[in-house]
């Protein structure tokens, strides 16, 4: 009886503390929200100032810092007195260090390149141009450049108020790409590397390295020569191709209307056309790994795909460069170039067969159509991509395999040519075209 009534009195007391507990949390629940929207807005606050000095801090300098909070820690606690020495040395370095980043940059600085689209082998050069803007000398910096993947370092000395520092550089083209120069950062650092503050200076400039291509002038390049295009066997209501005569239907046009027939008939009659296609050429350049036995091979690939939309470009006819991924413009001759200096051949599923099936459905207007593909790529492939384009198109290969000699094969009723080199290209075209 009497433990019922105990075990009755310390459960009473035990739901009474939780109440307690909870009630507590509800009326503190306002205050520790309003202390987290403090807290957060402090953090606001202090980012902007706290983080600059967080980012000059290098990796070498974190550590650094950590070693000499641990020896002050362990020589304070354990009276060490070489630990305190060691201590006090990592400090003053940290102190020191902070002198060299210190100060505002007070530079005007111009990236300039001399040209923006150079070709492989070109000589391409740079210009930094480096003033003093502030009323007062600026201690001496380091200005860094970073071109593609690695990046270029140039001391600048110290400037007097409005002074100058102007630097030349050059810029490797020994690959077809297209290389970021920049921005320019003014870098200071200690000498030990602790600290190292930067600040961008520039916005970045975009060099274009343009694949090498040969010119096709004075050599047929298989493409159709007629001025008024090819006559089809679609009809049509306006053309150059006359093909038939028949009845007036409400919405014709006019002008069209034979009227000495209409009058020899007394019915009116109006002229009907045959299509004409005009020459129009569609180049599929493989960007497919596979389908390349190295770098040079597709380099050579590429080299072809631009001599061959250039010449095009060049007749006014019209072009257009399909790859794995999509389509190249081929409007004008820059464009083109451009956009040939960012293709890359990487691991795809996408076949030729694929590229030839999105050729065949939206390229209607082309004429003849060109593969450009590498070794990897096998006769039966070349013959299945050729089944995936319309009847009336002339198609041809083009293999390029640096080192193997010229030579001209045919598979079913595609013609595939050797090349291997871009100095080859005219000749074949000619011998293309005389066959």
């Amino acid at each position: 009886m009497t433990k019922g009534r105990t075990g009755r009195a310390l459960a009473a007391v035990g739901g009474a503390a939780r109440g307690g507990w909870r009630a507590a949390g509800r009326a503190a629940r306002p205050a520790l929200e309003r202390v987290d929207a403090v807290a957060g807005r402090v953090a606001e606050v202090a980012r902007p100032v706290v983080s600059p000095v967080t980012a000059a801090v290098s990796p070498y300098g974190w550590a650094v810092l950590a070693a000499a909070v641990a020896t002050w820690v362990l020589g304070l606690a354990f009276s060490w007195l070489e630990l305190l020495v060691v201590a006090v040395l990592l400090t003053v370095a940290l102190l020191a260090a902070v002198g060299f980043v210190l100060g505002r940059f007070r530079y005007a600085v111009a990236l300039d390149l001399a040209q923006r689209r150079v070709t492989v082998g070109d000589r391409a050069v740079g210009r930094l141009d480096v003033r003093n803007e502030s009323s007062r000398p600026l201690l001496p910096s380091v200005m860094e450049v970073p071109v593609g993947t690695g990046a270029a370092a140039f001391p600048v000395p110290r400037l007097a108020a409005g002074a100058t520092y102007e630097e030349i550089f050059t810029v490797p083209t020994r690959r077809r790409s297209v290389i970021t120069v920049g921005p320019v950062r003014s870098v200071r650092a200690d000498p030990l590397g602790l600290l190292r503050r930067e600040v961008r200076l520039t916005d970045p400039e975009e060099l274009f390295v343009h694949p090498v291509v040969k010119s096709l002038a004075g050599s047929s390049t298989g493409f159709l020569k007629d001025l008024e295009g090819r006559v089809t066997q679609d009809i049509s209501n306006s053309d150059v191709s006359f093909h038939a005569l028949r009845d007036y239907v409400p919405g014709d046009d006019r002008r069209h209307i034979h009227w000495k027939t209409t009058a020899r008939t007394g019915q009116l009659m109006v002229r009907q056309f045959e299509e004409t296609r005009r020459s129009h050429l569609a180049v599929l350049l493989s960007t497919r790994a596979e389908d390349y036995a190295g770098d040079d091979e597709f380099e050579l690939a590429v080299s072809v795909c631009g001599s061959l939309g250039l010449q095009a470009i060049r007749e006014d006819r019209g072009v257009t460069v399909l790859v794995n991924d999509g389509r190249l413009r081929g409007d004008d001759r820059t464009r083109l170039l451009d956009d040939l200096a960012r293709v890359e051949a990487v691991p795809s599923r996408t076949r030729l067969v694929d590229v030839a099936r999105v050729a065949g459905t939206t390229v209607g207007d082309a004429s003849v159509v060109a593969f450009v593909v590498g070794s990897g790529v096998g006769a039966g492939e070349l013959r299945a991509a050729s089944a995936r384009l319309p009847q009336e198109v002339h198609v041809m290969a083009l293999q390029c395999v640096p080192g193997a000699p010229m030579s001209r094969n045919t598979v079913a009723e595609l013609t595939v040519l050797t090349l291997g080199s871009l100095g080859e290209l005219p000749l074949a075209m000619r011998r293309l075209s005389d066959a």
